[in-house]
């Protein structure tokens, strides 16, 4: 939500680049919920694996919002890509935005390691990404009890 604030600071129309997939009916609600949340001037687009691709059709200037590296890294780790290609092409094209870009990712290695191999391999995955992505951000925010903490 905060970030959708961010966003919409910016002159519209807004681009929000959704990477979920509604797998379940709880998907499904979630997915619903953030819609609702969204008035007029928002285009959708759903990219569960390319999004690069999908940040490179955005027109420039175009504020984006991006929802989520977390949940786009779980696709290709699941479908048994080369997710770390995968994001090193991410980060590259968001090291070259092209208008306003606000990014939301989750912080997973705060708490216990992990007792299965899968868990971890996506914890330490997770944050190499978002270490990469961070390292091109203008500015990079920590949300705390739904308070944004500036880290950069």
């Amino acid at each position: 939500a905060h970030a959708e604030t961010l966003v919409t600071a910016c002159q519209g129309p807004w681009t929000y680049i959704a990477t979920a997939q509604a797998y379940d009916d709880e998907m499904r609600e979630r997915i619903a919920l953030h819609r609702s949340r969204r008035g007029e001037g928002w285009t959708t687009v759903d990219a569960p694996l390319d999004l690069a691709g999908a940040l490179a059709a955005v027109p420039d200037g175009r504020p984006v919002l991006i929802d989520c590296l977390t949940l786009w890294l779980t696709n290709h780790m699941l479908a048994e890509h080369d997710f770390e290609t995968e994001c090193r092409r991410l980060a590259d094209v968001l090291s070259r935005p092209r208008g306003p870009w606000f990014v939301v990712s989750n912080e997973v290695g705060q708490g216990i390691v992990p007792d299965n191999a899968l868990a971890r391999r996506f914890r330490d995955a997770a944050g190499r990404l978002n270490q990469q992505v961070a390292a091109v951000a203008g500015t990079v925010l920590l949300m705390v009890a739904g308070l944004p903490l500036k880290v950069k």
